[in-house]
């Protein structure tokens, strides 16, 4: 069989039947999953999907959301520009007459939406003929074919996608879509992957030539910045105090508690003075020893978090920085970081 017929017939046994996205042909569901899916995993995916389109069951409904419904339902799956991106465009759709576009250049020109998820949608929605060309299929047609191009250029984005055109099935492209997709994320996987169990093992290249751990390949690696994060949660009886995160910065448009951020890491005694300097107008207040710390990693980002409590009987007055009521700090979108160091240092939890 072909490279093409055995895909599909793998996936007609293996693949992931059952994902709610793949039981509909509504471009907005298929869109939502779509985007929800990028840096994320299937299985944490599936319980955000069935929230978002249960509250926004429609783009008109998204449209009119509020920002910041929109981020506190996206909280904890990070990469929040995605969520800004999705309301953008319902609200882009709705200004064009509130029809989902129905073509590739159409659905391409949307807030967020990349060749991918165009593709995504067009294949599944409405049975174009849209191959995709996600980090599962870079895996497959690079180890399968033997391709040692990096796929961060662009001459390896250029063969890749002409590649994976050729190989569509064009009277299924759905399926195959799903087929490739599935395939790299259950048999072809980036580590440890199943090739004695797979049916393309005797004409793989990789497997042949012992290039699997190497294919496929990138040219570059983006370096890995470290940022040092003070946090102090100042909070009375019933408040806590947040503010807004700048654009322009990770987690854009979340909210936090105050901050104070280091160029290089900060001795106790140091971050102690400057929470001194703070509250040099609250009387009264008491900080909880010992303080929280703990590392959160993100994409090409290291940040080294410090969190103290701190009780104020009479809050402090702090530009940019408003008392929201415990019983009200779900209404408010915050990055899983904030969340955790609330939890660990019992704030709110009397």
């Amino acid at each position: 069989m072909s490279f093409t017929s055995t895909l599909l017939a793998w996936y007609a046994e293996h693949g992931r039947h059952d994902l709610l996205w793949r039981q509909t042909t509504d471009p907005y569901r298929i869109w939502i999953s779509e985007i929800i899916l990028q840096q994320t995993r299937v299985s944490q995916g599936q319980q955000y999907y069935e929230r978002f389109v249960e509250r926004f069951p429609t783009v008109a409904d998204l449209a009119q959301a509020s920002e910041d419904e929109v981020l506190r339902l996206w909280q904890g799956l990070g990469y929040y520009s995605r969520a800004r991106n999705l309301h953008a465009a319902a609200k882009q759709i709705m200004e064009g007459g509130g029809a989902f576009p129905t073509n590739y250049t159409d659905v391409r020109a949307l807030k967020g939406v990349g060749p991918y998820t165009a593709a995504a949608i067009c294949a599944f929605a409405y049975g174009q003929p849209h191959a995709v060309v996600d980090g599962n299929v870079y895996r497959v047609l690079a180890r399968y074919f033997g391709i040692t191009t990096p796929i961060d250029g662009t001459a390896g984005k250029k063969e890749f996608a002409q590649l994976a055109d050729s190989l569509l099935a064009r009277t299924a492209p759905a399926d195959y879509n799903s087929a490739i997709m599935d395939f790299g994320a259950l048999q072809c996987t980036p580590a440890s992957p199943h090739c004695e169990q797979c049916p393309l093992c005797e004409s793989c290249q990789a497997y042949h030539q012992r290039l699997i751990n190497d294919l496929p390949m990138k040219s570059k690696r983006t370096a890995v910045s470290e940022r040092h994060f003070l946090y102090l949660l100042i909070h009375d009886a019933e408040h806590l105090l947040l503010e807004r995160r700048p654009a322009g910065d990770i987690w854009q448009g979340l909210y936090q508690p105050l901050l104070i951020e280091y160029q290089a890491p900060a001795t106790e005694q140091t971050m102690l003075d400057d929470i001194h300097k703070v509250l040099h107008n609250c009387e009264g207040a008491v900080i909880q020893s010992p303080a929280f710390r703990f590392r959160h990693i993100l994409t090409h980002r290291i940040l080294h978090l410090t969190c103290y409590a701190i009780h104020c009987p009479t809050l402090p007055v702090i530009p940019s920085l408003q008392p929201v009521p415990f019983c009200q700090l779900d209404a408010y979108a915050m990055p899983r970081a904030i969340l955790t160091a609330i939890e660990q240092l019992g704030v709110g939890q009397d």
